[in-house]
């Protein structure tokens, strides 16, 4: 399924497939990682596997969305891998599907990205706004 905005643009795909191959290898070595001993993270994270969007209000407005493959979220954040690089603390916009698949748009400010591997960048935007609907216990059933 296509999704575009209110002008006819393209903005995100809701593929059915899975990640690409060298996306889920790349996710799955930064997952098998070492962890630090002490674990900073306030809220507990969900995986969450989607593509997603961001535009950032830095763009041009004639570039494309950068292609998020999201990997863990919670109501203040989500990690994503991507194969650009990102500025830090820019802000955008992110679109992406909720749990219940409709389509979010998100304000938020790239907090961290980092080159993962040749070519693959992770990173984790903060939500402007807590979205609840990222909420360990929503996320619970799904």
């Amino acid at each position: 399924m296509v999704l575009v905005d209110a002008v006819g643009e393209h903005i995100l795909e809701m593929a059915e497939e899975p990640f690409p191959r060298e996306v889920d290898f790349v996710i799955s070595a930064l997952e098998a990682g070492p962890r630090p001993l002490i674990d900073r993270h306030k809220l507990p994270r969900t995986v969450y596997r989607v593509r997603a969007t961001l535009r950032l209000f830095s763009d041009r407005p004639e570039s494309k969305p950068r292609l998020l493959y999201t990997r863990h979220v919670n109501p203040q954040a989500i990690g994503f891998l991507t194969s650009t690089a990102l500025p830090l603390s820019h802000g955008g916009i992110l679109h992406l599907p909720s749990p219940q698949r409709k389509l979010m748009q998100i304000h938020c400010t790239v907090l961290r990205c980092r080159l993962a591997a040749p070519g693959w960048y992770e990173g984790a935007v903060y939500f402007n706004r807590e979205q609840q609907v990222f909420a360990a216990e929503m996320m619970a059933g799904l």
